[in-house]
């Protein structure tokens, strides 16, 4: 009796141990290699950000890296909610995530106030050392690295008065709350002073204050510029529809917007962006570089990108040199 008790306990230690074990190697694929698993907080759908996460997965997968073998990726969207993306941060840290991708400033930030050690990778941030992510763009000195999406910002003003050039006011219309938006506009307010552009600082805080203040700046501006804002992004119908009406021609920071009703842009590949980034996380997963030690990247190449039918329907004439190097959207 004494021996099958025996047997039956040593049978339970063996059970008890082969549950530990592989409870602690759940990160491990077939073969003993590590599978990171990767969170992905996107602050808001709309088409750069979509961009960005895609190229992010891409740019892995074609440096030979498999899902659910070499990573797993577990994408959440906090739907535009400052308070969603706090909660994903914190799930992010209690499922012991590898690594994170934050795609905006807003989801950036939340994530590193919720942890210090777990490497965070950001995109679609204009400046992560303003948005005080990093000590510095040149070496990060925290857990976060990544890339930056700042666009041209005042040669998309100097293209606001190419295409327009008797225009005397502009209408900047962005987040208020939005560190990214803020850093733009006050380079757009330098570039409109030196073109002789007086501005109208067209703020809102929530989308359902966009339809209003867009109405606000008819018949006062000649223009509306739009930075890469979020939650202007998001709202680009509603601008669009009001501007065109007016027959006021919006300048944009980005082909999303463009494509969502802007007339013109010198902006950025999100794509792009997000296979750069994707290249640091390659070094943290394969090298264990660590994100302190990594300088903020950027895109070296801007586009000329012109929507051509919104041109058409506001009755503007682009300047021929323009269009001679313009890519077109929406034809």
């Amino acid at each position: 009796m004494w021996k099958v008790v025996k047997n039956v306990f040593i049978l339970m230690l063996l059970i008890c141990s082969l549950v530990i074990v592989s409870s602690c190697s759940g990160q491990m694929a077939s073969g003993g290699k590590k599978t990171f698993k990767i969170g992905v907080l996107q602050l808001v759908t709309h088409d750069a950000l979509d961009a960005a996460y895609q190229g992010f997965v891409d740019g892995l997968k074609e440096a030979g890296l498999v899902e659910d073998e070499d990573f797993t990726i577990d994408y959440q969207n906090a739907q535009g909610e400052t308070s969603n993306c706090q909660t994903i941060a914190a799930k992010f840290v209690n499922d012991k995530v590898d690594l994170v991708l934050a795609i905006a400033t807003p989801a950036a930030q939340a994530m590193a106030n919720e942890t210090s050690e777990i490497p965070i990778l950001v995109t679609a941030v204009t400046d992560p050392e303003d948005a005080k992510l990093v000590k510095s763009n040149e070496k990060s000195g925290t857990n976060v690295a990544g890339t930056s999406d700042l666009t041209p910002v005042k040669e998309q003003m100097e293209l606001l008065k190419e295409i327009l050039p008797d225009a005397d006011t502009v209408a900047v219309l962005y987040n208020s709350s939005e560190a990214n938006s803020v850093f733009q506009v006050n380079l757009a307010k330098e570039a409109a002073n030196e073109l002789g552009l007086n501005v109208i600082d067209a703020s809102v805080s929530q989308s359902s204050e966009i339809q209003s203040v867009v109405e606000s700046v008819v018949g006062k501006a000649q223009a509306i510029y739009c930075p890469t804002d979020n939650m202007i992004a998001s709202g680009m119908a509603t601008v669009s529809m009001i501007a065109q009406d007016a027959k006021m021609p919006v300048i944009v920071g980005e082909e999303g917007m463009l494509r969502n009703g802007g007339l013109a842009t010198y902006g950025i590949n999100y794509y792009d962006l997000g296979k750069l980034t994707s290249t640091q996380a390659i070094e943290i997963m394969k090298e264990n570089k660590n994100p302190a030690d990594m300088p903020i990247l950027y895109l070296e190449n801007f586009e000329l990108l012109i929507n051509k039918e919104v041109a058409d329907a506001l009755g503007i004439a682009i300047p021929e040199d323009l269009l001679e190097r313009a890519k077109f959207v929406n034809e």
